[in-house]
């Protein structure tokens, strides 16, 4: 069944003289449209938002986070899985900091952490005093040349110590250790720490080697975000942007390295050759890893992309609150339109709705219109957790939101997604975004719950209890800037704003 009853396939194109090239339907955007309610069995609290972000990752709420520099980081991502959703680590870093972002991402929570920072003995109380301060960690394990484990010391080893330069070994606790062989449970691991009041538990294989690590932080966080997006071993979901010129595939295999799930080839024109090209190469060079490719905004686009092996299309040329290619170029789609003709290059292929979102309505609509999941920048700036900087203007506080087409953003290293990666000046740089600031909103887990909650609803009002069936079964209408105004509280004067509407 077609996504929408909307018209949606182009007028041939003509090179006869006179003879039009302007498609015959209207293309259009989210404000455009409504949805159409239709008898409902369905509860809002007892439909499913699970989805697939590409052929190989599920989430639990198709909430995406923005690979912008001042949206998403470490601390954005980690908030974005545990609410059962991603979020994609911006590329204005360097190669080895946006590793060890993704590295933080897997290490904040784990069902078992598989490579638990350790010491030697001969370590001194200083490095491991350094260690556990720079990883946010309370202990360290201790081992010998063999990856045997022979002790572990935590913080509460080091309170009262006076002379850090001693070794680990004349500290650490070495005797009476608590150990859990291979292959044990979660629900057998928190019985064993319970009886033992333990927060630690090592894993070591049948010669003593250490393996792994259980901590009581990770089953209490296991308890504390039931619906978190995780990989078979209990960790995070993250990806991560790349480019497609100059060093990417260098880029692509220190990320893989560190254990990201998804790679993103992240450009302003994903139906550019040279996008194409580099996706192919990714995917020669990484064909086991998730790859995610665009933007892009037609159905031959989706198509080409497929072609190449990605596991996800992006979608979005012009539609976010800072971006200004539309009026600078003259090129785009408006995104429901943009997305639904995506859908029909894609196939099986998860399509990724990227920009346009203002209100928590949009997102039901771009899911409506085809799209697995939406990817978000200006909705989650202001939020506590974004990296943008935080300012106070006239009592009120904001946080700073730029395009990564922005002057600045192009200045730190985004010039390559806009194929300007040549110019050595920013005077020849010739933007598509504009830098600006956002309320401050709190943290995210705030915002996100008040989009999940109206989802929920739109899901209620047309009957569909899965995001398939919301893809798949939902219908549009049209209306008119009446509509839309209708559509808005009108003839009030707000003196109370709501959680999830601002004008």
């Amino acid at each position: 069944m077609e996504p929408s009853t909307i018209p949606k396939n182009p007028a041939p194109a003509s090179a006869g003289r006179g003879v039009s090239r302007i498609r015959e339907d209207a293309a259009l955007t989210f404000d455009d449209v409504l949805l159409a309610p239709r008898h409902s069995l369905t509860h809002p609290k007892d439909v499913s938002t699970v989805t697939r972000f590409t052929r190989g990752l599920t989430l639990n709420v198709p909430l995406v986070s923005a690979a912008m520099d001042t949206v998403t980081e470490s601390e954005m991502a980690i908030a974005m899985a545990r609410a059962g959703g991603i979020g994609v680590l911006h590329k204005n870093m360097s190669i080895d900091r946006q590793a060890a972002e993704v590295d933080r991402v897997k290490r904040s929570e784990s069902g078992m952490i598989l490579k638990p920072y350790t010491l030697p003995e001969s370590a001194t109380l200083r490095e491991a005093s350094s260690l556990m301060a720079k990883f946010r960690i309370s202990g360290v394990p201790i081992v010998n040349g063999d990856d045997k484990l022979v002790g572990i010391i935590t913080n509460r080893d080091l309170q009262f110590e006076r002379s850090l330069d001693r070794p680990v070994g004349e500290a650490m606790t070495r005797e009476g250790l608590i150990t859990a062989p291979e292959g044990t449970t979660l629900e057998q691991a928190e019985r064993l720490m319970g009886k033992h009041r333990i927060e630690k538990l090592p894993v070591i294989d049948t010669q003593g080697r250490l393996i792994g690590l259980i901590t009581v932080k990770d089953i209490l966080k296991r308890l504390q975000y039931p619906q978190a997006a995780k990989d078979k071993h209990g960790r995070l979901l993250v990806a991560a942007a790349i480019g497609a010129a100059g060093n990417f595939l260098d880029r692509a295999k220190a990320l893989v390295d560190a254990g990201v799930d998804a790679l993103v080839v992240d450009t302003a024109h994903g139906h550019s050759q040279g996008v194409l090209d580099a996706t192919a190469k990714v995917r020669e060079a990484f064909p086991h890893v998730q790859l995610i490719s665009g933007n892009i905004a037609t159905r031959e686009a989706a198509a080409a992309l497929v072609a190449r092996g990605v596991d996800g299309v992006k979608v979005g040329v012009g539609p976010g609150s800072i971006c200004t290619t539309r009026v600078v170029t003259g090129v785009g789609v408006p995104q429901l339109t943009a997305v639904m003709d995506a859908i029909e290059g894609a196939g099986d292929v998860p399509v990724i709705a990227d920009g346009g979102i203002k209100y928590s309505g949009d997102i039901v609509k771009a899911l409506a219109a085809g799209a697995h999941s939406v990817q978000m920048g200006s909705m989650l700036a202001g939020t506590e957790e974004s990296p943008g900087e935080s300012l106070l203007l006239e009592g009120r506080r904001f946080k700073m939101i730029r395009g990564m087409g922005s002057l600045s953003a192009m200045q730190d290293g985004s010039a390559d997604r806009y194929f300007q990666e040549g110019e050595m000046s920013a005077r020849k740089f010739v933007p598509e975004g504009i830098e600006g600031r956002v309320p401050y909103k709190g943290p995210v887990s705030d915002v996100l719950y008040q989009m999940i909650g109206g989802l929920r609803s739109g899901m209620g009002y047309v009957g569909c209890a899965t995001i398939d069936a919301l893809r798949t079964e939902a219908t549009f209408v049209k209306i008119t800037s009446a509509g839309l105004r209708e559509s808005h509280p009108h003839d009030v004067t707000i003196t109370r704003e709501a959680p999830n509407y601002s004008v």
